[in-house]
This record gives C-alpha cells, structure tokens and sequence, in this order.
C-alpha cells in the first residue's frame, strides 16, 4: 500500500505537519500522521465523502456567487499543540481587552487622540465610526461581547495577527459542525488523543450575553436578531439560537415601546433585554441609520442609548475592523494595558504617509495592498499575481485615495496537508480564533475556524474565493469539564412558534439582505 505521503511536496511554506528537514512529522501531529498514514488513498476519500453526504444532510451550507453549496470541510484536521495554544490564547484575549479598551475611549472621553497615540483623523474618517454610538455606556462596560481575530503563521512558524473581527464575526457554526463531523470520521483519533472540547461555547457566550443585561434585570430575555433566511449566515444564526435555547427573530418580530424593547409572541408582547444581533450597523434601525431597512427595528439606538436593551456586538464596533487602526493596536495595548504585545502584527505600511506611499508605489508588484475597509478578501490585490493592467489601476488609486489603503508583504501562510485531487497536497491556512467577553474574563474557545485555499497557490482562504475548512484541534492540557447549566439566573427557551410575524414584502427584505452582505464578502458561508 502506498504511503498517502510519498509524493507529497514541500515548497517554500512553513508546513506545519512535515518536516522537510526529516520527511517526517512534527511533533503536534506525530498521532496523526501515523493513523493518516495506515489509511489507502481510497479509504481516506471514503471518509471524505462521508464528511461531504453528512453535511449536505444536515444543510451546512454556504453562498457562493449566489448558489448554495455544502460547505467544503477538509478530511484533515489542524492539530495545535497545548503549548502553542497557551500563547496563542493570551495573546488573542490580551487583543480583545485592548480593543475594548480603545472603543470605549473613541466612544467617550479619546483619551488616545489626546494623548497623541492614534490620530484623530483615523478613527473619524472610518467608514465604521458611528456618532450615533458616542456616549452609549454598555450595563457591564463591554462592547466586543464576541470577537473573531485572524492569526496566520508564517515562514518560520510564528503566528502573526492578519486582522480583526469585532463588528459581526461569524464562523463559529462551523466549528461546532466540524467537531462533530470530524469526531465521526476518526472516532479512533479522538478516543487516543485530549483533544479540548468546543462544545462550551453556547453556554459561553449565553453566560456573557446574559451578564451584559440592564441593570435591575433577574431574568433577561435574550434574543438572536437575523436579517432573515436569505442571508447566507442563516444557518449560523438558528445553530446558535437552538444551543443557546432563546428565540431567533428577525426585525419585524420587535417593536420598542415605553422606552423599551418588545417582541411579538402569541402569548402577547414579552420584553427583550439583550439583542445578539447579525444585522450591520447600517440596518439596524431605521431612524439612526438607514431610513428604508427593513431588517432592524425603529427606536432600538433609543432603547440602547437609554440603557434598556443591550446590543451585542454594540453599534459602532467597526471601527476597530479599520485596518488602518489594525496599524496602531500594538501602541494601543501599550498603551491602554500596560503590556508588550503577545502575538505581532504582520509587517504594514500607512500610505497616508507621503514617505510609505512611494515606497509602494514602487514595490506594488512585490506586495499586497488591501483596503481598510474590506473583508472577506474583497478587493485585496496580491501584486505577484496582478496584471499590468491591474497593478496601473490600483497605482491610480492609492494616489487618489492613500487613507483607503494599507500595504503588507507577501506573508507564505503556513500550509498543511489537504485532501485535493492528485491526493494530500500543501494548501495554505489562516486560523480564526472566537473570543467571548463576560466582563469578568475573555475566554478563547480552543481552536477556532481553520480556512484553508483550496486552489494550488492561493493565498486567500475565504470560502467566497473558493476555499474550505479544516477542523482545529488543540491538543494537551486537562480537559475542561462541562460545568453544569444553573437552571436560574439564565434566559429560558421561547417557543419556536412563538413570534407573530408583520407582513412584509420578501423581495424588499431580500433586497436589503443581499445589500448587506454584498458591503463585505462572505467567508464560510459567513460575513468575516
């Protein structure tokens, strides 16, 4: 029988299951590699196309391009080792109460503008700085309730941040899928090795939305808001509502009154306390933002403003997305706590400084330029890969717009053996890690949403570019166990059938839903 890895190559990436030094495994995936490599080339596309009929079967799915697909979950998983992952998780929480730290200030006294460490005119000319957020204190102090913060490795190992996800972070659905999936197709892996759970995470986060509720509230009612079934992380948002146990509503189900949050039930109105929303900024309420939305509700900043309802993430988030700000988060966590910053940015340049921006100009055929406020890799311009043609038009707009624009080297993401059509080859990765904020501690859920580019050479993993998942095991330490859930204190489950829907005209709302995902790319079925 052949060896799955016989004719596997090694190019210039640091891959992180084969050491080319040796030809042999590295240490953190010695168990797999060896379970991997007793298997036929027949018998591991078996188990893969296990993976791919059962999450057909139970509707995984993403868009692309407009058609819904079964999302593609690679058959090899991301194996961390425990100590790896005990910085890797430090240095995620230490990014997160920074970022608190720094949209608490922007949003109240600037501090940090004063002092010099940012400047002004980069926090106000974000896209994503809202003033309708000025001056909304949280109940507990924390506006990053969720976050989801993109780590690449890069070629000598070492993790690097690429970016950061506080608006709207998505993904964590698959991760829980992926588990499951994975601990169905190689129950032998999972009974041999401590792979820590991430089946925690719905208490996790419904522990913090609940602790984020308005003062004076015993019994909050939490609620998942989505823009509504069109929208390509629906799947996300019931997932998430089932295992929390609350209600999935869309705007239409909420009304404000009394200077309060309500929501139709067939048993009559019932209030709401905290609103873990999917729907962006702009859509969120009609009379702060967008006056035409039909996915948010009217009066809900009012509500927030007055202290409430609690909306999570909060409005206004998006400018610590910036990537333009992303320069300056190292500072900020100097700044802000104290501390030198665990894991490192990936190397930037600001071309709003005339020095930068000719450094670039000359180089972009060597660079990649991203805009500050893309996603999903959405006009991302890898300059090897560029055309003439391309590289001239993108001359003319860093020149027209330099605040618009930052530029990185080419960073050769790590890469790890994936299951392709001439068998496992090299493909490259990022990792996000999903942050949960209580306002006592933030907890990094172990191992995050591995994605992975599924096409020889690309550097950019989002699903929305054709790429997939892996599932992401750490490994090492001692298994947390599953505290029990108090049966007090704690939203109770609604009633499926419980919301009294408006009618509402579902080409507008289609519309709408469309226009908000098209503002950012999709990722893993999901706007990241």
């Amino acid at each position: 029988m052949a060896d799955l890895f016989d004719d596997y190559p090694t190019g210039a990436a640091w891959d992180e299951m084969i050491d080319p030094e040796t030809g042999g495994s590295r240490a953190a995936y010695r168990h797999l590699h060896a379970a991997l490599a007793q298997l036929s080339a027949g018998e591991l596309r078996g188990r893969a196309d296990t993976l791919a009929r059962s999450y057909l079967a139970q509707g995984v799915t993403f868009d692309f391009a407009g058609e819904e697909r079964p999302f593609p979950l690679d058959v090899v998983p991301r194996v961390v080792a425990g100590e790896e992952w005990e910085h890797v998780a430090p240095g995620v929480a230490q990014r997160v109460r920074a970022l608190e730290a720094f949209l608490a200030d922007v949003y109240g006294p600037q501090r940090a503008i004063a002092d010099g460490v940012v400047p002004r005119s980069v926090v106000v000319s974000s896209e994503h700085f809202h003033r309708a957020a000025r001056g909304i204190q949280p109940p507990n102090g924390v506006r990053v309730h969720v976050s989801g913060i993109d780590l690449v490795r890069d070629g000598q190992g070492d993790w690097r941040v690429l970016e950061d996800n506080v608006r709207v972070p998505s993904g964590v659905s698959y991760v829980l899928s992926n588990r499951r999936a994975m601990a169905q197709t190689f129950p032998e892996l999972f009974a041999a090795l401590r792979i820590r759970p991430v089946v925690d995470y719905p208490r996790r986060l419904l522990a913090a939305l609940t602790a984020a509720a308005p003062a004076g509230v015993d019994d909050p009612t939490v609620v998942v808001l989505t823009p509504g079934v069109f929208n390509s992380a629906y799947f996300e948002h019931a997932l998430l509502a089932r295992t929390m146990g609350v209600e999935l509503v869309e705007g239409r189900d909420l009304f404000c009154a009394a200077g309060r949050v309500w929501m139709r039930t067939t048993q009559g109105r019932r209030r709401v306390d905290v609103i873990y929303r999917r729907v962006d900024d702009e859509f969120l309420d009609p009379v702060s933002f967008r006056s035409d939305s039909l996915l948010g509700s009217p009066g809900l900043m009012t509500c927030a403003r007055n202290g409430t309802v609690t909306l999570a993430n909060a409005v206004g988030n998006g400018v610590a997305d910036d990537k333009l700000v992303y320069t300056y988060v190292p500072d900020l966590i100097r700044y802000y706590l104290g501390e030198e910053p665990v894991l490192p940015n990936v190397d930037t340049w600001r071309l709003e400084d005339p020095g930068a921006l000719e450094e670039v100009l000359d180089r972009l055929d060597e660079l990649v330029v991203k805009p500050v406020a893309g996603s999903g890799g959405k006009g991302l311009v890898v300059g090897p890969a560029a055309s003439r043609a391309e590289l001239a038009e993108l001359r003319t707009r860093l020149v027209e717009d330099p605040r618009g624009w930052i530029a990185q080297p080419v960073v050769q993401l790590s890469t790890i053996p994936t299951l392709v059509e001439d068998g496992l080859r090299p493909r490259h990765t990022d990792l996000r890690p999903f942050a949960v904020n209580d306002g006592d501690a933030v907890w990094v859920l172990p191992g995050g949403l591995t994605r992975v580019a599924l096409p020889e050479g690309q550097l950019v993993v989002n699903s929305s570019q054709g790429g997939g998942s892996k599932d992401t095991w750490v490994l090492g330490g001692a298994v947390p166990r599953r505290a029990p859930q108090a049966s007090t204190g704690l939203p109770q489950p609604v009633p499926l059938d419980a919301a009294v829907p408006i009618e509402a005209n579902p080409s507008d709302v289609r519309v709408q839903v469309m226009q908000q995902q098209q503002s950012r790319t999709v990722a893993g079925g999901a706007p990241c």
